[in-house]
């Protein structure tokens, strides 16, 4: 999308129908992502999950803000925190369907670190919900910020409740005709 769209190659204009198709692409992945995930197998790896890729995704946003800060001093670029945030939760994010790709190939899935990888991709899918719906309210004036931070709080819970319990029960048929 980055590489298509109007600041890169052009070959996608800045609509509202193409950002339409972007958000209904991203609300799949979503829904793909519920019919693969289950809860069993996130409490048994709870550990890696939430300790070891917590750790990744939360360190990266955060050590990417300094990094941000950084660059004012050695070039022109000022991004504001929020922006670095964003960034960060950007670079911190891998493509799911890729690594656990390449780690059935070559038969690593039960492995000590395709199970670290694992965990680390679960967490990153699990948070990307989060960052699609709260990185626009961080751009918001600081007196809207708290309501729509609030509003943003609402829609996560809507999402995973979607994902999680409507996701597996009514599109599992879909995806196995």
């Amino acid at each position: 999308g980055v590489l298509i769209g109007p600041n890169a190659l052009g070959l996608a204009p800045d609509n509202a129908t193409v950002k339409d198709f972007a958000e209904f692409g991203v609300v799949f992945l979503m829904f793909s992502i519920g019919l693969e995930f289950s809860i069993t197998k996130l409490r048994s790896m709870k550990k890696i999950v939430f300790g070891f890729g917590a750790s990744q995704v939360f360190l990266t946003m955060v050590l990417t803000i300094p990094a941000g800060y950084f660059l004012r001093f050695v070039s022109p670029i000022h991004p504001p925190w929020h922006v670095l945030l964003a960034l960060g939760g950007a670079l911190a994010m891998s493509s799911t369907a890729i690594v656990i790709k390449l780690l059935a190939e070559r038969m690593e899935l039960d492995s000590e670190h395709g199970k670290n990888a694992v965990g680390v991709l679960l967490f990153q899918d699990l948070v990307v919900i989060f960052l699609l719906i709260l990185i626009p309210s961080l751009g918001r004036n600081p007196e809207d910020m708290i309501f729509a931070l609030g509003l943003a709080g609402i829609k996560i819970a809507v999402a995973i409740g979607l994902i999680f319990f409507f996701g597996q029960k009514i599109f599992s048929s879909w995806f196995t005709l």
